[in-house]
Formats: structure tokens, C-alpha cells, sequence
């Protein structure tokens, strides 16, 4: 059975299928260049609790986690499976690493997930569990419960972290379909840094990222959307490495770069 990478998605806005841009081409093309695994586990940082949760609904619904967007987003249906014997699977690993855990019936995809995946893997015929940030921990614990799950990629799981390589909102330029526009130095710092230390496999500087990286604070006043990236290097096993897959910005500050890990 194929040992899946791992990988960390910038998912960017709720619209991001529906425009032509390099981010959305990109994951047009992903899925085929990973392959189909047997099943999907993905954090969301959209779904925040205080313990590491998954998702053990046999048919998620939809969430439609935004406001002010096109009404077509609105009807959007990702009828993707879910898979409750993996998130029991996948709440024991992490349980036993030292965490306390849950398992949430009831809750249904955000656009962390069907934004990304609906890209990736149209067809919505691959299980997905998603799993929660938990907001007010560290890079590092996120790191920690990733690496309890790296067991899995060698039984056709694929692990993903979506999140957004920067995420500020109020740095954003004003068209919400400018896709051209270069980023700023600071932005282009930030992306750099995070480059380096993830394809050095630096587990504590990525984890050190908000003490260290240039603009870290700046481009995560909040680092929900940075903690599926250590996530993912952690489920990528020991000594596991980065290799940047895609660079791109969105309205000049929203950088959309993906990483894999193995």
C-alpha cells in the first residue's frame, strides 16, 4: 500500500473555485499528481475546540462558514463520506501520545475542507475525517499531535493541514479577484523564512516560528491558520522534510503556498 506524503494546503477564500488563478489550477492538478488514498484525515482551521477532536459523522453535511460571498457558494455540496472507525483509530494515537481527545458527531465540512478537496478530488468517493486546531496551544503541540498520526500514511491515509500561509485580513488589497498583484517585501520575508526552515526540516524554528520568522505576528494576528503547517510536518514522521509545491499570492498580502512533507 502506497505510503502517502503529508501535505499543508493554503485554502484561501470560500470563492477560491470559482475564479481562474494559479491556486486553484494548482490543486485542479494535485490530486492526480498524489494519487487516491484510501482515506483522508484533515485539520480545519476552521474547527477550533479545546481538545483534539474528529469528526465521526458517516455522512458530514455542509457548514457555509462566511458571510457577504457569491450566492453559488452558498449550495455548495461535498458528499464525501466520512469514516468513524478512523477517527477512533485516529483519537487513540493521539490519545495515547498524552492527549486528552474527543470524537464529534453532528458537525459538518467547512471550507477548509471542501474548498481544497473538492479541487483535488471531485469525485467526493474518498472518506474524509476532519479534525480540529485547538486555538489556544502552540505550533509545537500541533506538531506533537500530528506526529501521533504519522503511523496512518502507511496504511493509504492521507494527512492534510489547510490553513492559509498568511492570513490578515486587514493587510488584503481591496479586489477580492486580484491575482496578479506581487506581494509586498514583508510578505515575500515571511513566505521565505517559512520556506527555509521547512524544507531544512527545522521542527524548532517552524515551532518558534512567532518568535523568530520576519512579520510572524503581522501575518498571524491569530495562528489558527499557521498551525495546520507544523501539523503537517509533524504527521510527515521523524526527519521528515518540506518541499514547496506551490507559491502564489492572493489581493497582494494573502500568500497561498502548500508544502509537502515526508
Amino acid at each position: 500500500m502506497a505510503e502517502f506524503p503529508t501535505l499543508f494546503l493554503s485554502h484561501g477564500a470560500p470563492n477560491l473555485c470559482l475564479y481562474p488563478n494559479p491556486a486553484r489550477e494548482f490543486l485542479t492538478g494535485l490530486g492526480a499528481q498524489i494519487g487516491k488514498p484510501q482515506a483522508i484525515i484533515l485539520m480545519s482551521a476552521h474547527f477550533e475546540s479545546p481538545v483534539p477532536s474528529f469528526g465521526a459523522d458517516e455522512q458530514p453535511g455542509m457548514i457555509y462558514d462566511f458571510k457577504g460571498f457569491e450566492t453559488e457558494l452558498y449550495k455548495k455540496v461535498y458528499p464525501a463520506p466520512g469514516l468513524p472507525e478512523l477517527a477512533t483509530v485516529a483519537a487513540t494515537l493521539v490519545e495515547q501520545a498524552g492527549f486528552p481527545v474527543q470524537e464529534v458527531v453532528g458537525r459538518g465540512y467547512d471550507h477548509g475542507v471542501w474548498s481544497p478537496l473538492s479541487l483535488m478530488y471531485p469525485d467526493a468517493d474518498i472518506p474524509v475525517v476532519q479534525m480540529s486546531i485547538q486555538p489556544e496551544e502552540g505550533a509545537g503541540h500541533h506538531f506533537v499531535v500530528g506526529r501521533a498520526l504519522a503511523p496512518l500514511r502507511k496504511h493509504g491515509v492521507l494527512i492534510i493541514g489547510s490553513g492559509s500561509l498568511t492570513h490578515n485580513f486587514d493587510e488584503l488589497y481591496d479586489s477580492h479577484q486580484d491575482f496578479v498583484s506581487p506581494p509586498p517585501v514583508f510578505v515575500q520575508e515571511f513566505a521565505d523564512w517559512v520556506k527555509e526552515k521547512a524544507e531544512a526540516g527545522s521542527v524548532d524554528e517552524i515551532n518558534d516560528y512567532r518568535a523568530l520568522a520576519p512579520h510572524a505576528v503581522k501575518h498571524h494576528p491569530k495562528a489558527d491558520h499557521f498551525f495546520p503547517l507544523p501539523f503537517a510536518l509533524g504527521a510527515g514522521g521523524e526527519g521528515a522534510k518540506g518541499k514547496r509545491i506551490h507559491t502564489s499570492v492572493q489581493r497582494g498580502a494573502l500568500m497561498m503556498d502548500a508544502y509537502m512533507f515526508q
